[in-house]
């Protein structure tokens, strides 16, 4: 599948003159929860030509190809990037962290992640997080049935959110790089029990709520409220995001 990936991503620089920056692994394959059928969720930053960004035109800040059972391939330009990272968009955060990487420029990516915690916004990404973990506990972990990977899309925010809440840095990414704050044995062994049964059952798969689990939800759905409460939002300047737009632009395309 990699190579096949590495084709369309290809394609997308091809048919619309980019450069693609770094392309990654976003979903459930880089979290570390995938089931046998789980897609591929590929996300990409691209840059076009110095010129593209000269217009007194707007233009589309997206690229996507049509979403099938297998391959979910889509990306921003480099300026909408950089602006949801100075926004604390926790989305841009988790995406320089991947462990799959398709392809990468090593000097823009490093420069992401050196810069990451300049920008980082705790009380942002803390109401990401949290909203995150309350629209999956009401909406789909209260049903007769249940879906395996809802409780992960649940447990991996409110993680990051605790994360937070404890550092005050950029959460990880990988579940298994957050789990390190959980020292319940019981809510790990009901976590392992669970990622077994999600490593052979189909997405689709449905299940009776564990209530073990939804306990736990939301005690720290409750705890992690009243901790967002006293961040401090942060202010910073755009100065060194515009600086590394400038640059990487330049020499996306061979500029030197």
């Amino acid at each position: 599948m990699r190579e096949v990936i590495l084709e369309k991503l290809k394609e997308i620089e091809n048919n619309n003159s980019v450069k693609i920056l770094f392309a990654i692994e976003s979903g459930s394959r880089a979290w570390g929860f995938a089931s046998p059928d789980s897609d591929f969720d590929v996300r990409f930053v691209y840059a076009h030509p110095e010129e593209h960004y000269l217009s007194i035109h707007d233009h589309r800040d997206v690229i996507e190809l049509p979403v099938d059972e297998v391959l979910d391939i889509g990306g921003w330009d480099i300026r909408k990037a950089l602006r949801f990272m100075g926004k604390t968009n926790a989305i841009i955060y988790e995406w320089y962290q991947s462990p799959i990487i398709y392809t990468r420029n090593t000097n823009f990516i490093d420069e992401l992640a050196r810069i990451g915690n300049d920008y980082f916004s705790p009380r942002a990404a803390m109401h990401h997080y949290l909203s995150m973990t309350i629209n999956t506990f009401e909406g789909s972990l209260k049903a007769e049935k249940v879906k395996l990977k809802k409780y992960f899309y649940a447990l991996r925010p409110i993680l990051a959110a605790e994360w937070i809440a404890r550092y005050s840095t950029v959460p990880p990414m990988e579940f298994a790089k957050l789990r390190v704050m959980l020292d319940d044995r019981t809510i790990n062994a009901e976590i392992d029990a669970m990622l077994t049964l999600k490593s052979t059952a189909d997405e689709k798969s449905e299940y009776a709520p564990n209530q073990i689990l939804n306990e736990f939800l939301a005690d720290r759905i409750a705890y992690m409220k009243s901790e967002s409460e006293g961040l401090i939002k942060k202010e910073t300047n755009t100065d060194v995001l515009n600086q590394l737009f400038r640059k990487t632009i330049h020499e996306a395309h061979g500029n030197k």
